[in-house]
């Protein structure tokens, strides 16, 4: 069977071209994110996998959902999502198509698990030491876990940088039972 991915990748390149042909790569970042949001409800998810339900009307919901935001071009995309029926991907589409963007723009996302709440000079210091690791501008995601005890875990792509207290106790506990 393919991959959702896999699926998802073609959407996500003919995205990506189309934003870019018209330098709109940030709204179309944030017309994928709408339309993946709809897609995933379960409201809209019911209407998708309704046989009766027409795919016009189906672009029509997410229209009315989306308001002035959708322009003519991004309405045409998702013609061609539907006429496949494809909306489940949207999800996939939207995150392929930010990795896309932020290759294109040479930007890295960065995901920050910390113990407390950085302040503002912590992430600001935190940002520059990985812009000087990675080399590309950071766009940095910062989520509190209280059980990592202190530290942080850095997580971007496949890289996982555990920096945690709690990272470094099962290390050690690991080393003990050996």
């Amino acid at each position: 069977m393919i991959s959702r991915i896999t699926l998802a990748r073609p959407y996500a390149r003919a995205a990506f071209q189309a934003a870019r042909d018209t330098d709109s790569l940030g709204e179309w970042s944030q017309h994928l994110m709408l339309a993946s949001q709809v897609a995933a409800a379960p409201e809209m998810r019911e209407l998708v996998d309704n046989p009766r339900i027409d795919r016009d009307r189906l672009i029509e919901v997410f229209r009315e959902i989306g308001g002035d935001a959708f322009d003519e071009r991004f309405v045409n995309f998702l013609r061609s999502v539907g006429q496949h029926k494809r909306f489940e991907l949207l999800p996939e589409i939207a995150a392929q198509f930010e990795f896309l963007r932020r290759e294109a723009q040479q930007r890295i996302h960065v995901r920050v698990t910390s113990a407390y709440p950085l302040e503002s000079d912590e992430q600001e210091a935190l940002t520059r030491r990985l812009k000087s690791r990675f080399g590309r501008e950071v766009d940095l995601e910062i989520d509190v876990d209280e059980s990592l005890i202190g530290g942080v875990v850095i997580r971007t792509g496949d890289e996982v940088i555990d920096g945690s207290v709690r990272g470094r106790l099962e290390q050690l506990g690991k080393q003990l039972a050996v």
